[in-house]
């Protein structure tokens, strides 16, 4: 018996064509040139889900460097104070209290500077 293998191509062809809603010229009607658009912006998220985080760390080291900064030490010296008095914050959690409660981060460089 013959298979017809239309709704199988159809339904791979509009899934490649959903993904590329939103591209410009032939890239969002023609399936040839929107399944290699597709394919590159794949990769594109991939890579870049990778960079989001290095970018976000980047910014709360610079974010509590500045804060810092005006209290009298450097990032690197707040974060070895940080160790030596054994004060477990993250960079995640200092950079959000630099921007959200400098009097609080005030306290916490107050005692990493005691600790140097």
């Amino acid at each position: 018996m013959r298979v017809k293998r239309g709704t199988a191509s159809r339904r791979r062809h509009k899934k490649v064509l959903k993904r590329a809603e939103g591209f410009r010229g032939r890239a969002k009607s023609s399936f040839k040139v929107a399944k290699i658009k597709v394919q590159k912006a794949m990769r594109y998220a991939y890579r870049d889900r990778k960079v989001k985080k290095r970018e976000i760390r980047s910014l709360w080291t610079i974010r509590i460097n500045a804060a810092s900064r005006p209290l009298g030490l450097t990032f690197s010296k707040l974060m070895f104070g940080l160790k030596k008095a054994e004060i477990g914050l993250d960079r995640k959690i200092l950079a959000d209290m630099a921007v959200r409660d400098p009097k609080g981060f005030a306290v916490v460089v107050a005692k990493a500077k005691a600790a140097l």
